[in-house]
């Protein structure tokens, strides 16, 4: 508990550090092209720093065994956090930069946690020092993404390709974003037409009718098709309707399948010039 209390967090991107007297000079994710160092510059607090646990958490029922919690203010880069609740266990999917009492007091009252992953290094937030608190409980992290760990813990369970977490919940390895960015496969989620919890792998758009994917969101750098097709290729081979990406307010309620091939179609088309704006009379 003390080591956990110590660990360094990169306020920028909410990922936990190990603990030192120090924390390090640069964070290796947010100095990385697919992220950003803010205008004021690298900034670190402490897991236990009162001004980083005094958080407001907000639950809500998303659908029948699944709630997302959100924090006020913010942790991070902001995403919504997931808890998928079965018979054998919860499965917590991108935890916050932030292991307060607020939340792991919440995780206890409503089953606790038999395991921790998420999307791609970007999300992973204060996992292992939740895996302290929660039992120790495994953390899976893609075997592609091993060198982007910023806190290494025998809690830490490397997979590749497809990997099942608890019976019916399932990760499968998509790349794009980062070569290890994957999906969380529901079985029996939306009614039992299956859903995915997709992070930044597969993004859902403001329209709430398309999807799209990149190599970085916040720095505009696309993926090339190779890649695009890639993810849409795995995706296409899951049973699901639905899809919860990982910001606000994000999904695709059903037909989620065919929205991601219609999507990354599209996006291929316009990436390679097959698809041409009808006023654009340049070529």
């Amino acid at each position: 508990m003390v080591s956990d209390e110590k660990s360094w967090v990169c306020v920028t991107c909410a990922n936990e550090y190990p603990p030192a007297g120090t924390p390090p000079e640069l964070c290796i994710i947010c100095t990385d092209d697919r992220q950003y160092v803010p205008s004021v510059g690298q900034q670190w607090v402490r897991l236990d720093d009162d001004a980083h646990t005094r958080r407001q958490l907000t639950s809500r029922v998303l659908e029948d065994g699944l709630l997302e919690l959100t924090f006020t203010p913010t942790v991070g880069v902001g995403q919504r956090t997931f808890v998928v609740e079965t018979d054998s266990g919860n499965v917590l999917w991108e935890p916050p930069g932030f292991a307060g009492p607020v939340l792991v007091d919440w995780l206890l009252q409503h089953g606790g946690i038999s395991a921790i992953a998420s999307s791609h290094p970007h999300l992973v937030g204060a996992s292992v020092a939740l895996s302290h608190r929660l039992g120790h409980v495994p953390i899976w992290f893609n075997g592609s993404d091993r060198r982007w760990v910023t806190r290494p813990d025998p809690v830490i369970k490397y997979w590749t390709a497809r990997q099942c977490v608890l019976p019916g919940i399932e990760l499968v390895q998509c790349g794009g974003h980062f070569p290890g960015s994957s999906l969380l496969l529901i079985e029996r989620a939306a009614g039992g037409r299956g859903a995915v919890l997709s992070g930044d792998t597969i993004m859902v758009g403001a329209d709430r009718a398309s999807v799209s994917f990149m190599r970085s969101f916040p720095n505009l750098i696309p993926l090339p098709p190779r890649l695009v097709e890639q993810i849409a290729d795995t995706a296409g081979h899951l049973e699901f309707d639905r899809l919860y990406s990982a910001f606000g307010d994000a999904c695709i309620k059903s037909g989620a399948r065919k929205v991601t091939r219609a999507s990354a179609d599209r996006y291929i088309g316009w990436i390679t010039d097959q698809i041409v704006d009808p006023d654009d009379h340049t070529l």
